[in-house]
């Protein structure tokens, strides 16, 4: 059973065009083409101070276009990195991209297997590695070449081993059956055409007992048809959004158990700064996502 939450049934584009609009957006941040306030977002770019208050992509997030140090400390704040955590960042992997910190909500510890969904730059991927040691190890799965490169680029810089990052596509992951203890993913799920067999292939490669926890943007009210109909809007994590209930029951189907999605209040602030031409967080809010799967 799939699912397609981000287009009326009337919509002109296919799966394959949502992919590659994503794909084009998020290499355009990887290679820094995407000037500050001259994309075509739907939303403005930055305010006067800097603060991101657009989408633009990563491979799945939420940010302005601006990626300077202090935006980008800015918006890690704002959606609940701790200071030591921007800190520890040995690169320019924190592009100032996502609604969350699923590192935090994972509860990671030494010697775990982590699978990042949207790996991006590799921000959460170097934060994770380091909460798994050495003993432990972190594959990020991107689909967009240039932000691969960028992250292996970042990871070689820095000498980090326990990280390798594989180009793919979340619906059809290149990782092997049962190998990985904790699926971790920002901003990124709201992306797939095909939200049901993104989580399905998260409960194939995830070991018995194994856990999903992850930071997404949910719905919180219909979204309007021009919203939802609209490829920009969709890369921008804002037509691709789906509600609370329809992804608990995606995750009921795909095997998960003890499904729970949890809004995030403090990050509404984020969303009511970000676009002019409505008030987003009446429809928007960051959550934390969590599923285990059984180990029997």
């Amino acid at each position: 059973m799939t699912e397609n939450t981000t287009a009326p049934e009337d919509s002109t584009f296919t799966d394959d065009d949502q992919h590659e609009t994503v794909r084009d957006r998020y290499a355009d941040v990887a290679s820094d083409d995407t000037e500050c306030c001259e994309s075509d977002a739907t939303t403005d770019c930055c305010t006067d101070t800097g603060s991101p208050t657009s989408s633009n992509t990563d491979t799945g997030a939420l940010t302005g276009c601006c990626t300077n140090d202090e935006t980008s400390t800015s918006w890690a704040e704002q959606v609940g990195y701790s200071s030591e955590e921007i800190e520890s960042d040995p690169s320019d992997a924190n592009l100032g991209l996502g609604c969350g910190n699923p590192t935090a909500i994972a509860n990671l510890s030494p010697g775990k297997k982590v699978l990042d969904l949207g790996s991006g730059g590799g921000f959460d991927c170097f934060l994770a590695a380091d909460e798994v040691g050495a003993d432990g190890s972190v594959i990020g799965i991107d689909m967009t070449p240039e932000m691969i490169e960028k992250a292996r680029e970042n990871s070689k810089e820095n000498d980090i081993e326990n990280v390798e990052f594989r180009l793919g596509e979340i619906e059809h992951l290149p990782v092997s059956d049962e190998a990985i203890d904790v699926i971790i993913s920002n901003c990124v799920i709201n992306l797939s055409p095909d939200k049901q067999q993104v989580f399905e292939e998260a409960y194939r490669v995830l070991q018995p007992g194994g856990k999903l926890a992850i930071s997404d943007v949910v719905l919180t009210a219909d979204l309007p048809d021009e919203l939802r109909a609209d490829l920009d809007s969709i890369a921008e994590c804002i037509g691709g959004a789906s509600r609370i209930d329809k992804l608990e029951n995606l995750l009921a189907e795909s095997g998960f158990q003890e499904p729970h999605i949890e809004p995030v209040d403090e990050t509404q602030e984020f969303f009511r700064e970000w676009g002019d031409d409505r008030d987003l967080d009446d429809y928007l809010i960051s959550a934390s996502i969590r599923g285990y799967k059984p180990t029997n």
